[in-house]
């Protein structure tokens, strides 16, 4: 049994979400404590426990200490069926990170799945649909895995209500290299709103122009239906050959619109974990420039630990193709524009109960 501390590194939740995955991947037992101790309120909260209850029923496993509060969990994987799945977290819990922990033993599956995911799309401290269906999964069709996935209805903290279909289609998974972003193709900055005047995403959307020197053209806003909300995004999107960029920043009270365009104007980490994930899955390296790398590294020596095909020269190959940058650098993946200290993902400002 392979045993995990959860308290390295950044001690959040995407640590269990691997986890189990690998798991599946592997068949190997996994036993995890000190679960999420470097939140604000540390354990798993309803959204993990969600995640992990995918991962039972996809697989056939079992898992001894599932509870909302617990700190200690242990993992027992079985064979993971191919289906139609439907799993809701019960609140403004993230979609997204759902599907993260069960999608690469569904890609390995014996037939295609269908998903459908209700809680929350776009949360604080998660990666809204957008990242997912055209960061993330972008990355997942250029290394063989066929996942097409529709946002059904916006579900926003703290409300929730959200819904998101997918459908995975298992392919094998192949090494890939993203070293470079290739040519700039474009901008865009979109303020999503339902439920709140139309003043916020004005403001956000004046700031971003002005910040950046963005055309309208660039620049707009979507007024989703009143029963959506109370909520509000702020995206920015780079376009390159290579890659897709996607940073956000979420209305917060006592947080104006000026604020959340500085939140969502920071640059983002969210693939470190999920591409770490990719690669030991794919068996090889997914080479890619990053940037500052204590997140990533803890990933990368879980994903290590639980696929013992990783060697010498992989590690190798890894720390060639993962350079570590000086703090406030840049990966490959952001754009000048977008780049800052840290993602609004890991604001100060979000509410704990939505912590990774």
């Amino acid at each position: 049994m392979i045993e995990i501390d959860g308290a390295e590194g950044e001690g959040g939740g995407q640590a269990v979400r691997n986890a189990c995955a690998l798991s599946l991947v592997t068949g190997e037992s996994v036993r995890i404590t000190n679960v999420r101790a470097r939140r604000s309120k540390p354990g798993l909260m309803r959204q993990h426990v969600t995640a992990i209850e995918a991962a039972c029923a996809i697989g056939g496993a079992t898992c001894e200490g599932l509870v909302v509060g617990s700190s200690d969990l242990t993992f027992l994987p079985g064979r993971v069926t191919a289906g139609e799945y439907r799993f809701s977290v019960g609140t403004a819990g993230s979609t997204g990170l759902v599907l993260q922990t069960v999608l690469m033993p569904l890609l390995l599956a014996d037939g295609p799945s269908r998903l459908v995911l209700e809680g929350g799309t776009h949360n604080m401290l998660a990666p809204p649909f957008e990242f997912i269906e055209r960061s993330f999964l972008p990355i997942v069709r250029r290394m063989g895995g066929q996942v097409e996935v529709r946002l059904i209805r916006h579900g926003f903290y703290p409300r929730g209500g959200g819904r998101i279909d997918a459908d995975i289609t298992p392919g094998p998974l192949q090494p890939i290299e993203c070293l470079t972003r290739g040519e700039a193709l474009g901008v865009s900055a979109c303020a999503l709103f339902a439920g709140l005047p139309m003043s916020i995403a004005e403001r956000e959307i004046a700031m971003v122009r002005k910040a950046f020197g963005w055309s309208e053209r660039e620049c707009f806003m979507r007024e989703l239906p009143v029963d959506q909300g109370p909520g509000n995004i702020l995206l920015l999107e780079a376009q390159f050959e290579q890659v897709t960029e996607i940073v956000s920043g979420f209305a917060q009270l006592g947080v104006t619109a000026e604020q959340n365009r500085e939140d969502g104007g920071r640059a983002d980490a969210r693939l470190s974990g999920v591409r770490c994930l990719c690669w030991a899955v794919s068996r090889r390296p997914i080479a890619a420039a990053d940037g500052p790398g204590g997140r990533r590294r803890v990933h990368h020596r879980q994903a290590e630990r639980a696929c013992p095909h990783v060697g010498d020269g992989d590690r190798a190959f890894h720390r060639a193709a993962y350079p570590v940058r000086a703090a406030g650098g840049r990966g490959a993946c952001c754009d000048d524009r977008l780049s800052g200290p840290r993602s609004a993902m890991y604001g100060s400002r979000c509410p704990p109960q939505h912590e990774g």
